[in-house]
Parts: structure tokens; sequence; C-alpha cells
């Protein structure tokens, strides 16, 4: 978590406090924290604001359940306004939608990160019925057999069938790149990172 003082004397003891998904990037809703709020989501590890139409602290979920768990908390440049990175349980919005801003405004990228992590669990708790685990189960050599195949069913896609067949081909290709990554004990963040780096070195070079 950031280190810091935030200003609340800026926002009359309550600053604005946007929760943001910790692995897709889906901006969760929008709460108001004063100071015991603050100290509450750093130390307890649930999000926690002051409700303004309570008069109170109010942990998120402490009624529906669908908490927020916090990953870390970072202030803005002028520290008046917080930014809390959480992992959601459930719904965030009381309407029932991942964000009191609609189903629709997560990073679509974002949802590799969802589905990184659920292939992490499974290859931690092999759940008996999931293909992914039988993925696992069949060894190094069978995950690597399975990339090599979907590689080369994408690369004839590419020249030999429609956009959307391509689409699922790549999908196919991703899924199980990130289940031999795993198995090798590798996130696929690791893989963004390596894209990223080169980027970076890319845009250095020709600057």
């Amino acid at each position: 978590m950031s280190d810091g003082q935030a200003d609340f004397a800026k926002g009359g003891g309550l600053l604005p406090a946007i929760v943001q998904h910790a692995r897709t990037g889906e901006v969760l809703m929008l709460g108001y924290m004063d100071e015991a709020a603050l100290a509450a989501t750093r130390e307890d590890g649930r999000v926690t604001f002051f409700s303004r139409s309570k008069g109170r602290l109010w942990t998120k979920g402490e009624t529906s359940g669908n908490t927020l768990t916090t990953v870390d908390v970072r202030l803005d440049c002028d520290a008046d306004t917080i930014l809390v990175r959480a992992l959601p349980a459930g719904p965030t919005c009381h309407n029932g939608t991942s964000s009191c801003f609609g189903d629709d405004v997560a990073p679509k990228l974002g949802f590799l990160a969802e589905l990184d992590a659920l292939v992490a669990e499974r290859h931690a708790q092999r759940p008996q019925g999931s293909y992914t685990t039988t993925l696992f189960d069949g060894g190094m050599r069978r995950i690597a057999q399975k990339v090599g195949e979907e590689g080369v069913e994408t690369a004839l896609a590419v020249v030999a069938e429609d956009d959307d067949a391509l689409v699922g081909e790549a999908a196919d290709l991703v899924f199980h790149l990130m289940v031999a990554l795993r198995a090798r004990g590798i996130g696929f963040d690791a893989v963004a990172a390596k894209l990223a780096s080169r980027h970076a070195t890319a845009r250095m070079t020709s600057s």
C-alpha cells in the first residue's frame, strides 16, 4: 500500500475513493472515506467507506456479503483522491452488476487476468471434471502437444478460414498457452510485462 497522508482538510473531512478491480482494471464504484474509513480499509483488508446517508462507517458487503478485499491503496498527486484496488466477491452494485457503472465498462483485455487467475486456481486445486485439470494431470508433454496443435490450427485459420474461426482458434491457443505457462509456475502477466518492456525499448531506440 502506498505511503503518504491523505489531505482530508480539502474535502471537509471526506475524500472521494475510487475502487478499481485489481486484476481487470474495471472501475467498480465511487464512495467517500474519512480518516477512520481509510484506516479500516488499510488495516482490516475490507474496503470501508463513510456512508453519508447512514452517518457512520460502512463496510462494503456488510449486509449483502458482496465484499471488496483490499489489494492496495494509493493517493493521487494532490493527496485528495483515493484509489483502492480490490478484489470483489460477487457483484459490486446493488443492482447486481459487476460495477456501479454497468457490466460493460471492464477493459476487454482485462478478462485475460481473470482467466489466468482461474487457471492458477485450477492448477492449485485440481477440481474433478475440469478440462484444465485434465491438462495439468496429463503433464508437460501433453500440455505442450496441445499448444502445438492449437498453434497449427490458428496458423491454418489465418490462411483458410473466416474471421470468426480465426478468433476462435486464437482464443484456444491463448488459453493453452496460459496453461503451459502456469504449469511452469509463470503467470500470464509475465508475458504482458515482456511485451511492455520490448515496446519501451523499441520506443527508446527509435526516438
